[in-house]
């Protein structure tokens, strides 16, 4: 165990905060979650190396600077309510479950939703709401939310997520063609929603009636 420990260690100093991750919040926590056991282990060596790995389904777990750059453009608060488009894995629901108050996850395929909530259990975890679903249309029950991630590709900004974004609320989410995307953060003051560029991304795709056709 102690080697996964020095593993992630030089994942968050090399991978990371050498690529300008600057949030303390953001460093600590990627140095505590186990990112091993979010995926098989056969690929517990490959676990804290620089890149996606696939967990089933033709699905992956983002590269760890990814998971990084998103949660720190997010700016998770203890006091806030996160949703969350595409659980996957659910490391990056960890991630966001140990940086705020109760995440809402929605995954579309039933079979890593019920992998994820496992080992969101075995880490104690307990702040997070899991449902199946057609993410693109968001969690309405329990909106408005301060930060919503979504961690698969859209053709365009699916409007359900702009609606259901707190005033001051940040959403982060890649928005392209199936092959390349551009990581946006858009930010919500009144009925205004200010966008910036956070570079280019390749993400799987956002399936569902806002996002790609299956």
């Amino acid at each position: 165990m102690r080697d996964f420990e020095i593993a992630r260690r030089k994942m968050v100093e090399t991978q990371i905060a050498a690529r300008g991750i600057r949030d303390p919040r953001v460093l600590q926590v990627m140095r505590e979650i186990p990112r091993h056991l979010f995926v098989d282990e056969g690929m517990w060596d490959q676990a804290y190396q620089d890149h996606p790995l696939p967990i089933g389904e033709k699905q992956t777990i983002s590269q760890p600077y990814m998971v990084a750059l998103m949660t720190e453009a997010a700016a998770p608060t203890p006091n806030d309510k996160v949703l969350e488009i595409g659980t996957g894995s659910g490391y990056q629901t960890a991630i966001l479950a140990s940086l705020c108050k109760w995440v809402y996850s929605v995954e579309r395929i039933r079979s890593l939703a019920i992998k994820a909530r496992k080992v969101l259990d075995q880490l104690r975890l307990y702040n997070v709401s899991l449902k199946i679903g057609d993410g693109s249309e968001g969690w309405e029950e329990y909106a408005p939310y301060n930060a919503i991630i979504v961690t698969a590709g859209a053709p365009e900004v699916p409007k359900p997520l702009k609606e259901q974004l707190a005033d001051g609320g940040r959403l982060i989410i890649p928005v392209g063609d199936r092959f390349s995307q551009v990581l946006y953060k858009i930010v919500r003051r009144g009925n205004e929603f200010l966008q910036e560029d956070l570079g280019g991304c390749r993400f799987v795709d956002l399936v569902g009636k806002y996002g790609w056709s299956p």
